[in-house]
């Protein structure tokens, strides 16, 4: 079987709502499409920009299970549908799927003040589940809130259900942010156990510092170097994600458990 690579594209913008016009995100993602098939490896993109311009497409947000007990979150979240106040039709019942299909995950994306784009943020949040959540909703008796706290006392594993998985991260901006970014996104998935694919694939760089938005694919078209790193980004991928489908990916820490699992 091939291997599989998740790309997911982190802009809110693209050509078929208002903008009109295409995102250096989604012309990044095709750049790191390139690499992956290339090397026989089926990409997956995930563009969730499609929030913006589908009818009907919606990533519900996170009700916060979680912080109740970890236990009532489960694995996947089965907050919806919810047909009595209309939330139905959730995107993230497809994504789960794409995620646990995958062998790498390689997240591009644009800042948006300090911060994420909120189509990508909703991911996020709804994939606390993959961390900790509960395989078993039989177990809490569907959303029973006492239930799911006895059974986080009595010794929950927290569970990573998306752990030894390759990643990559690509994170790009104009004038400020990218570092922080760039360091919540590996944090992030560093803690659900992901395994990054090396110091070459956690990438933030700005372009068209401080230069017109109207002009900022054209800064991009002289950026070579910068579409370099970012194919470099995709091939430390490729690696990595041949490395641990052969059981030879660098993991000094496999065998140690964490004093504290939460």
């Amino acid at each position: 079987m091939r291997a599989r690579v998740l790309v997911v594209i982190g802009s809110a913008r693209n050509d078929g709502s208002c903008p009109g016009e295409i995102s250096k995100t989604f012309r990044m993602a095709g750049y790191a499409r390139e690499i992956l098939e290339g090397a026989q490896i089926d990409a997956d993109v995930l563009d969730l920009s499609l929030l913006t311009s589908d009818y009907g497409r919606r990533i519900f947000p996170c009700k916060g299970c979680v912080s109740t007990a970890m236990p009532l979150c489960h694995w996947p979240c089965s907050c919806y549908p919810n047909h009595s106040l209309n939330q139905v039709g959730d995107w993230m019942a497809e994504i789960y799927e794409r995620w646990t299909a995958a062998h790498g995950v390689l997240l591009i994306t644009p800042v948006y003040w300090y911060q994420t784009p909120s189509v990508l943020k909703l991911m996020i949040d709804r994939l606390v589940c993959a961390d900790g959540g509960n395989p078993d909703p039989t177990s809490t008796s569907g959303k029973n809130a006492e239930k799911a706290k006895a059974l986080e006392l009595a010794g929950w594993p927290y569970p990573k259900h998306l752990a030894g998985r390759a990643y990559g991260v690509v994170v790009h901006g104009d004038v400020a942010g990218t570092e922080g970014v760039r360091r919540a996104l590996s944090d992030w998935l560093d803690w659900m156990g992901l395994i990054d694919a090396g110091a070459r694939a956690r990438l933030d760089r700005f372009i068209g510092y401080y230069e017109p938005y109207a002009t900022s694919h054209e800064a991009l078209d002289r950026d070579t170097a910068l579409m370099e790193e970012l194919r470099n980004v995709a091939r430390a991928v490729v690696n990595a994600v041949g490395e641990a489908r052969a059981g030879t990916l660098s993991m000094p820490d496999r065998d140690l458990h964490a004093a504290r699992p939460k």
